[in-house]
């Protein structure tokens, strides 16, 4: 089966770069599954999680934002920040989740709400990260 590289990069390193079967993330217009050949497209990505799959494995990494890349035997990801399941501390994801949603429901008329909505889903692509590697022993 024919492959395609997958990479995703930070501003301060390069999270990951392998070859994968496909990849699902999170676009702004919703999810996207690329596949080895794909057209070419470039969209914005939305926090939540990226998916990627090889031989079977499926390897979890939550993203922030930034944006997507894809060119027939390459994906890549530009994140603004991005954790692999395995960097997760689950307890401070708990805790961003709860005061995200503190502010949320408690926010007075100046609070930005698409911000502290994209603060929200941030912790919550994080906290199911962390969690899915709980339920599997591993990453």
């Amino acid at each position: 089966m024919a492959k395609l590289l997958f990479e995703i990069v930070t501003a301060e390193r390069l999270v990951s770069s392998q070859e994968v079967d496909v990849v699902v993330a999170p676009g702004v217009e919703g999810e996207l599954a690329v596949l080895p050949h794909h057209a070419p497209l470039l969209t914005s990505l939305k926090p939540g999680e990226v998916l990627v799959r090889n031989d079977g494995e499926e390897t979890y990494i939550a993203v922030s934002g930034g944006f997507l890349e894809v060119m027939p035997d390459k994906v890549t990801i530009l994140a603004d920040a991005a954790e692999r399941a395995e960097e997760i501390d689950e307890q401070r994801a708990e805790e961003a989740l709860r005061r995200a949603q503190e502010r949320l429901t408690s926010a007075p008329a100046a609070v930005d709400l698409e911000r502290e909505l994209a603060s929200m889903r941030r912790s919550q692509a994080r906290l199911s990260i962390a969690r899915r590697r709980r339920r599997r022993g591993s990453s």
